[in-house]
Order: structure tokens, then C-alpha cells, then sequence
């Protein structure tokens, strides 16, 4: 089924967008699982989170345990959330491999954060600006007598804050004093389990999302908790689109007979030690006929048995990625022709 990639900041509301979208899964009838940095962590709370990202070794170790946790959820029956930051777009195009690997489409969800409204009167209520930032002046105050001066209430033509004139010249230094938010506004604030530096070091070394890059897309943005998820996009991408195909670095390698590999690894050791044999009595520029072969190496200096043991190593790599047993009976002659070739 599935995979669902939740990114954005602790204090972002991911965490709650990945309910409300596991919620509106799950009264389809399809069954959600979801994976949490914290879940992953065990006992600890926000403390180890927080100790979590604040150091690069446990950082590296929560993404490991991720990752492993995905692979071992992905199912053809269950939709996967992974809900962390998912902040490090390498980190995010191993979570794209998985997914290809199990030929399963994958979507991201990307909870910005809106940026927090200052404090201070609203729109209707802001008096008219006056001469300098930050103070005003009412209309014909200098006409105003002090006996004149009435409450708030009372002065109309002031508005409902009028001062007094020795008040004025108070006011146009200090400004306006600022109106507290309206009860039940919504005030977006830093996650309680992280401190304020360690969200403004995860602010700087994010990295946003992008939909031009083939492992951030489909990606879906949203806005704050008013935004509504776009779900009708999202359910066609997950259950309407068409199944990635594997590519090479997600597929599995085909699986090598044990006969096959036990011959390799005993006629490369063979050639190995028939070629340290004969360079003991050869000269630069013979041409050495090693038994059980038709190939024939030139000699052009000595050979150290590092040198050769690391290109024994790397010709089994490539012949077990290709396994052929109709190669067997070629193969002293094939390690061969690969040492003439690496070696000059």
C-alpha cells in the first residue's frame, strides 16, 4: 500500500495532519500505520527527541531506525505514515527507493507553519498614523483646550481613545499601546519539547521540499491548521495513479546458487595463488601461462598479494551481480583477462 511522507518543523502541525488524514483513511476502511520519530525512540518523551536532534550520531541512528521501520510496515494492505521531519532531502530519497522497491506510490505532505501575527491592534481599530512611526496625533488637538478634554467615552469627534493634551506628547514617544489577541485566534507557537535554539538550528539546515525533484512529488503544500488537506488529491495519488516500475537501484539482485559462488571463490584462488607462484622466477616483459587457463598475462612488474586479493574481490562483486553457469568452466580464463586489464 501506499507511503505517506509528513515533513515540516516541530511547531508546523504535522503531527496533527497526519492524524486528521490517518482519521479520514481510516473511516474508508483502509488500515493506516503510522511511524513516529517518538514511537521509534521509546520512553523518553520529548526530552529524548529533543536530545535526538541536537546530536548528529543519534540523529543518524533515529533515521536509520525510520527507515527500517517503514521497510518492515510497507505491506500491499496498509497505507504507511511517517511522521518526523523528514527535513534532509537524502534522507527523503531513500524513503522514495523504498517505495519503488515495493512498487508502491508515494506522496509527500509539507506543513508550513504561517508566520505568527504581531501583537497589536487590528486593521479596523488602528488610529490614523501621525507624524513620526509609532504615535499619532488626533485631528485639531491643538485647538483643544485641557478643561475640554473629556472620558473616552464621551468624545466623539476624538474617537473612543482620545487623550488629554499633556497625555499627547506622552503617547507620541511610547506609541499606542498595544490590544491583546482576541480570545480562541489561533497563536501558532514553538513545540513546548524544543528549546528555541535547537528549532532555529533545525530552521537553517532545512531543506524545503521541492516538486521538480522526482522524490518530493506528488507533494502536497498546506498552510497553518485552517487550510483544509486537499484529501480528493491526495486519495488519487495514493490509490489512482500508476505503480512506479523498479529501476535498477531498487531492484533485487537475482540470488546465486551456493555452487556457483564456491566455484568462483575457489578458481579466482586458485589463478591468485598459480600467479604469485610464477612471478617469482619471471622477469618484466614474460608472458605467463598459468595452469587451468588459455589466457595469457604479461608480466610488467611485481605483484603484491594486496593488489591482487582487492581485484579478486572486485571481479566476484561483478560476477555474482551476473551469475552464469555457463560461464563456469570459463571462468580462470575470464579472471584473468580482468587482472590484464586492470593491471596495466
Amino acid at each position: 500500500m501506499p507511503l505517506v511522507v509528513l515533513c515540516g518543523l516541530p511547531d508546523s502541525g504535522r503531527s496533527r495532519r497526519g492524524d486528521e488524514l490517518r482519521r479520514a483513511l481510516e473511516a474508508e476502511g483502509r488500515p493506516v500505520t503510522v511511524v513516529r520519530d517518538a514511537d521509534v525512540l521509546g520512553p523518553g518523551g520529548p526530552a529524548a527527541l529533543c536530545e535526538a536532534y541536537s546530536d548528529p550520531t543519534r540523529e543518524k541512528a533515529l533515521r536509520a531506525a525510520l527507515k527500517a521501520s517503514v521497510e518492515r510496515d510497507l505491506s500491499p494492505r496498509v497505507v504507511v505514515l511517517i511522521d518526523s521531519l523528514n527535513y534532509i532531502k537524502g534522507f527523503r530519497y531513500e524513503l522514495y527507493c523504498l517505495a519503488r522497491a515495493a512498487r508502491t506510490p508515494l506522496c509527500l505532505l509539507y506543513c508550513l507553519k504561517p508566520r505568527p501575527r504581531a501583537p497589536g491592534p487590528r486593521e479596523d481599530d488602528r488610529p490614523q498614523a501621525g507624524p513620526a512611526a509609532g504615535s499619532w496625533r488626533p485631528k485639531a488637538a491643538a485647538a483643544e483646550p485641557r478643561e475640554d478634554c473629556k472620558p473616552p467615552e464621551e468624545s466623539p469627534q476624538e474617537g473612543p481613545d482620545a487623550p488629554c493634551p499633556e497625555e499627547r506628547g506622552a503617547l507620541e514617544v511610547s506609541g499606542p499601546e498595544p490590544v491583546p489577541p482576541e480570545p480562541g485566534s489561533p497563536q501558532p507557537g514553538p513545540d513546548p519539547g524544543f528549546p528555541p535554539e535547537l528549532l532555529e538550528a533545525l530552521a537553517q539546515r532545512f531543506e524545503a521540499p521541492d516538486s521538480r525533484n522526482r522524490w518530493d512529488r506528488p507533494l502536497f503544500t498546506v498552510l497553518g491548521p485552517e487550510e483544509p488537506l486537499p484529501l480528493g488529491q491526495i486519495r488519487a495519488a495514493l490509490f489512482e495513479s500508476q505503480t512506479p516500475a523498479p529501476h535498477q537501484a531498487t531492484q533485487s539482485q537475482p540470488l546465486s546458487s551456493a555452487t556457483f559462488l564456491h566455484q568462483l571463490d575457489q578458481v579466482t584462488s586458485q589463478v591468485l595463488a598459480a600467479l604469485m607462484e610464477a612471478q617469482k622466477t619471471a622477469v618484466p616483459g614474460d608472458v605467463l601461462a598459468l595452469p587451468g587457463t588459455t589466457e595469457r598475462l604479461l608480466f610488467t612488474r611485481p605483484l603484491s598479494l594486496a593488489e591482487l586479493s582487492r581485484l579478486r574481490r572486485q571481479f566476484i562483486s561483478y560476477t555474482k551481480l551476473h551469475p552464469n553457469k555457463e560461464n563456469l568452466p570459463q571462468l580462470a580464463n575470464m579472471f584473468l583477462q580482468y587482472l590484464g586489464q586492470s593491471l596495466h
